[in-house]
């Protein structure tokens, strides 16, 4: 009724006055929307890089094709080599102001994943071919392979191998199994090739890693080192014998619900004088035991022992200390680095696999159970002739309870 009213009260110039008005807006509107989408077209087809934009079903343009080489209205060369798309598996190459080169280079390939994924069929060099980016790097004279590693984390099991293992690969030389392999204690019969295909690929000066914590302890694995490469550098994390045993419960316990309690475990007859050595998490504490049959075919000085409480509260030393070891420029710092206070460990800002900040996994860093105090000394009793004859033996005083 209000409307009504408004329309019967103005003169019939007021309405048209406004009619016109509103037309004109309407009009101008269009104009200018259409004026602005007609330039970024023409700027978007005379644009050299518009191949990025596209997806790659649209994308079109082949190492084959040259594209224009200089931008309108501008004195800034910018010379496009090729573009690289899922389908042509190619690399960019762009050089800015006629001086540097930066290249683009996919990570993967769509077409030859599947392919290749966990095939121990395919010799190293048919699996290399289906990735662009080592297709590219032999294109610039370097050749990826696959090698027997240089460097074993050999132990010790539950003392901060994965944490190391994390840690180390953060830098740009050095690249690992992403797994435990198992080789030279459950998988030797299936010989070096084998184990050479379970390998990154690496190019010249980088260094190959593997983890397995088991090869310190099995007997066998020192020699089958050897006899692979007598130059093999050799990484141990150590901790505090007794909290390592408690951190192995802790992990067994939480995958059987009806264990038996850790001091009924580590004691025979349920008495604390007694300690049973013939069980796994107190057996594999006696470090000097295991050490002597390494050093009968390794010097100490292939030898590099981590501490595992240090690689807690400072892993940017221990770090440092690896990276001089295996002889590398220290690039992994104290930037790299977070503590987190819930989980009590130290966190990365970014990882191999992963560019932001995270954790290692819910399993580090787990809540031991309570022990009875009585227990937790006697077993520091028992360990304290050994941690003293391996701290004679590596010369380090780890300065365990």
């Amino acid at each position: 009724m209000f409307v009504m009213n408004w329309f019967n009260n103005l003169s019939n110039r007021s309405l048209a006055i406004t009619l016109l008005i509103c037309i004109s807006l309407i009009y101008v509107s269009y104009t200018f929307n259409s004026c602005l989408l007609t330039s970024i077209s023409r700027t978007f087809q005379k644009n050299p890089f518009r191949g990025l934009l596209f997806s790659d079903d649209e994308l079109t343009v082949t190492t084959a094709t040259p594209l224009p080489t200089k931008l309108d209205n501008s004195n800034d060369s910018v010379n496009v080599v090729s573009v690289a798309s899922k389908h042509t598996s190619a690399a960019l190459s762009l050089r800015i102001h006629g001086s540097s080169v930066v290249h683009i280079v996919p990570l993967s390939d769509s077409n030859n994943n599947t392919n290749n994924n966990n095939n121990a069929s395919n010799p190293p060099q048919e699996a290399a071919d289906g990735s662009p980016k080592y297709r590219f790097l032999r294109q610039q004279g370097l050749h990826p392979s696959r090698h027997l590693p240089d460097t074993l984390i050999i132990g010790v099991k539950k003392s901060g191998t994965r944490a190391l293992l994390e840690f180390i690969r953060l830098h740009p030389d050095v690249r690992a199994a992403g797994c435990e392999v198992h080789f030279f204690d459950r998988h030797y019969q299936r010989g070096l090739r084998w184990y050479r295909h379970h390998m990154p690929y690496t190019i010249e000066g980088q260094i190959t890693m593997e983890k397995t914590p088991s090869y310190f302890v099995t007997k066998e694995v020192p020699q089958r080192v050897h006899q692979m490469n007598a130059a093999t550098k050799l990484l141990i994390v150590v901790r505090d014998p007794v909290t390592r045993a408690i951190s192995d419960y802790t992990q067994a316990a939480s995958k059987k619900s009806d264990m038996k309690r850790f001091e009924d475990l580590a004691f025979v007859n349920g008495s604390f004088a007694v300690v049973d050595t013939a069980w796994g998490p107190v057996k594999i504490g006696v470090y000097s035991r295991y050490l002597e049959k390494w050093l009968k075919y390794f010097p100490l000085s292939q030898l590099l022992f981590i501490s595992g409480e240090r690689l807690i509260m400072d892993p940017a030393y221990e770090i440092g200390r690896v990276q001089d070891f295996l002889g590398l420029k220290r690039v992994v710092t104290e930037k790299h680095f977070y503590f987190n206070a819930t989980k009590g460990f130290p966190c990365l800002f970014k990882s191999e696999a992963r560019s932001t900040p995270h954790c290692l996994g819910k399993t580090k860093g787990r809540n031991h159970p309570h022990i009875e105090e009585a227990a937790i000394e006697r077993l520091r009793e028992f360990y304290r002739p050994f941690n003293n004859k391996f701290y004679q033996m590596t010369g380090i005083n780890f300065a365990w309870p």
